[in-house]
């Protein structure tokens, strides 16, 4: 069984990519989620609306521990499993002024996202390198290239996450692994819902906010094999806003 595992998976962006690859591929979806239990049943009942397979784990990325104990269990029950796909989307954010930031709030993002990618790309990796196969898609920011003011630790968070990118794909290329990162500029979701849209797209060149199914097709063709020549690349998805 050939797997894809999608951390952040039962929402937003990151729903819009499970169902993207339970829809282009064959691959038995692995949908990670934290908290929201009747969000990540919704997305595999869509799943299998399609006729595809999927299940939903349960543990958050931050904790080491956890993703481990979580992973291995899953990997001891499906032995014959291979995960060739890794979708680190699992991300959150806690704005504010840097001057009044809580030292939770830094921690917080930057193990999400970061400690994150470790925890779960870490347990993947040695098969993935044995097999020969993979690709490995992290989901960073505009943020995280050109740094927001009121988001200092997410654009820390996010800018980590691609020094990582372009650094592991140099280590894994020769085994046909490929590892790049997808920056999304102003996307509508549940993360953004506070920000005004109206006031925002004015700055955007395309004069809109994109959807999680845009950034769901770029996720999909850099997790098909028609992509196996890139590699090491951050990929904007922003309407122009930054390049």
């Amino acid at each position: 069984m050939k797997c894809a595992i999608i951390t952040g998976g039962s929402r937003g962006i990151g729903k819009a990519v499970c169902i993207k690859l339970a829809e282009e591929t064959d691959y038995h979806i692995l949908i990670t989620y934290q908290s929201n239990d009747a969000a990540a049943n919704e997305t595999l009942d869509e799943i299998k609306a399609l006729g595809k397979t999927g299940e939903i784990l349960k543990f958050d990325v931050a904790n080491s521990t956890e993703t481990k104990s979580v992973l291995e269990s899953w990997q001891e029950n499906n032995p014959e499993a291979t995960v060739e796909v890794i979708v680190n989307n699992a991300g959150i954010t806690r704005d504010g002024l840097f001057m009044w930031m809580q030292e939770e709030d830094w921690n917080s993002v930057i193990n999400t996202s970061l400690n994150g990618f470790f925890n779960v790309t870490n347990f993947f990796i040695q098969k993935m390198l044995r097999n020969k196969y993979g690709r490995i898609i992290n989901m960073v920011s505009v943020s995280g290239l050109k740094g927001t003011a009121g988001q200092t630790n997410y654009s820390a968070a996010k800018g980590a996450v691609i020094g990582a990118t372009k650094a592991l794909a140099q280590e894994v290329a020769k085994r046909n692994i490929t590892v790049n990162a997808v920056a999304p500029g102003f996307i509508r979701t549940d993360m953004t819902s506070q920000i005004n849209e109206q006031e925002l797209k004015s700055m955007i060149p395309a004069n809109r906010f994109g959807e999680a199914e845009e950034v769901a097709d770029l996720v999909a063709f850099l997790a098909s094999k028609k992509s196996s020549y890139i590699t090491g690349e951050i990929i904007n998805i922003n309407g122009g806003i930054y390049s």
